[in-house]
């Protein structure tokens, strides 16, 4: 499905779940359609099962914005959250393939009882979004995820289904068949050898590309241990956090960007944000060459381009106030960096260590991150690293089947009937 057609879909108010490949741009039109809201002044809940992905989208965890974890008995009669509940219109949950299917029951069933209306989430227009290809939900044994397209509340909403079907993050052939291979469970000899060609493949460029790993303590170690062999001045800079105590601190689990971050003259870099009028996007790798006059640092990044790096605001809005912000630097530091954090991250160059994957997807979301085959050198990898669960791959044979005849029924549409339908959920959008 086109981006134009899934933006004209989702005006409409139905219950949708928004899908595609990785690099299909999916956050991309998620923000477009959270901008178009609030133009309407109505109120969105921006949420995802991740603090990581929350923070690209200026919202909060699921789990925080439902407060999930207390009793049912307790949080109906929050007043906080029944007045949280009662005024949102629209229910945005991303990254949902981490999400449990039996929470997902839960939140509907607390969205209902809060709202007295037996409709599913109460009535609220809910939009799902993600990829199941990607990082399942946690497991303790790692088989027989509990994905929410089981759950009782997906039955309910019956969601219409928008399949993003266009790549805007790789365009080399030879790259986007292994990534398709990997995603219908059809890897051959073929596949293997186009990534054995990377294996210690020279990455050509300025700057050493980032080194992914699925542990937080190889990544971490190895950032430790580079920023330490540079023997220039060290400059410090501080979070500033400002809002509700509870909302900050989730905020902070969820945000690359460091509570605390060191930088020095020559470290290298990561921007953790989107900002195209400065020239960096989310991925973007560079190197600190210098500090200006007020102390924030110069990142020259890998297409020779200095950008003199401004604090940036990370902000959760509701009511249309900020309840809470964070202020820091948009940068990390990107000597390594583990899978999971690199989910949303669109990666010129890798090298990407896949000898410790323990969970289906998590080869497929590392590679998936680069651009091209000549950008990725391979370190390692095992054999479940090229694997995709065989129940998702059937699942999304369905899921294209059905946007497929999603786009056939909307341009079949005649135009009064598209009028009428957007004129009435604007008017709920609006209404008290």
């Amino acid at each position: 499905m086109k981006q134009k057609n899934a933006f004209e879909i989702l005006k409409l108010g139905y219950n949708v779940y928004l899908t595609g490949e990785a690099g299909s741009g999916k956050t991309y039109l998620l923000n477009k359609y959270i901008s178009y809201l609030r133009s309407k002044r109505a109120e969105v809940a921006v949420t995802a099962s991740t603090g990581i992905a929350a923070t690209h989208l200026g919202g909060m965890t699921i789990d925080s914005w439902s407060s999930i974890n207390l009793p049912l008995q307790i949080a109906e009669n929050k007043p906080y959250l029944r007045r949280r509940i009662q005024k949102t219109k629209v229910l945005i949950i991303d990254e949902i393939s981490m999400v449990h299917g039996e929470r997902l029951d839960r939140i509907n069933t607390i969205c209902k009882k809060i709202r007295g209306n037996t409709l599913p989430f109460g009535g609220i227009q809910v939009v799902l979004s993600g990829d199941f290809f990607q990082l399942p939900p946690v497991s303790e044994k790692r088989e027989n995820f509990d994905f929410v397209y089981k759950s009782q509340s997906w039955r309910e909403l019956t969601p219409h289904i928008l399949y993003l079907e266009s790549q805007y993050r790789q365009t080399d052939p030879e790259f986007n068949k292994v990534l398709s291979d990997i995603r219908n469970n059809s890897v051959t000899s073929e596949t293997i050898e186009l990534l054995r060609k990377t294996v210690h493949q020279p990455i050509q460029g300025p700057i050493t590309p980032a080194k992914l790993y699925t542990h937080n303590v190889d990544a971490d170690a190895i950032n430790q241990e580079e920023l330490d062999k540079i023997s220039q001045e060290s400059h410090q800079y501080e979070m500033i956090s400002l809002g509700s105590e509870g909302l900050v601190a989730s905020m902070k689990r969820g945000c690359l960007a460091p509570v605390h971050l060191v930088l020095k003259k020559e470290a290298h870099v990561m921007f953790v944000r989107n900002n195209s009028e400065e020239g960096y996007s989310n991925g973007t790798v560079g190197k600190v060459v210098g500090f200006d006059r007020d102390g924030n640092p110069i990142v020259e990044t890998s297409d020779k381009k200095k950008i003199h790096v401004k604090p940036a605001q990370w902000t959760i809005i509701e009511e249309g106030k900020i309840r809470a912000e964070l202020i820091q630097l948009p940068l990390r530091l990107a000597w390594a960096i583990t899978v999971h954090k690199s989910q949303g991250m669109t990666l010129s160059a890798a090298e990407i260590d896949l000898s410790k994957s323990f969970v289906h997807g998590m080869g497929y979301v590392a590679l998936s991150r680069v651009r091209s085959l000549r950008g990725i050198k391979l370190l390692g990898i095992n054999n479940l690293a090229l694997q995709v669960n065989p129940e998702i791959t059937e699942f999304d044979r369905s899921l294209k089947e059905e946007s497929r005849k999603e786009e056939n029924n909307f341009k079949m549409m005649g135009f009064f009937k598209k009028f009428f339908a957007r004129r009435k959920f604007v008017y709920f959008l609006t209404s008290r």
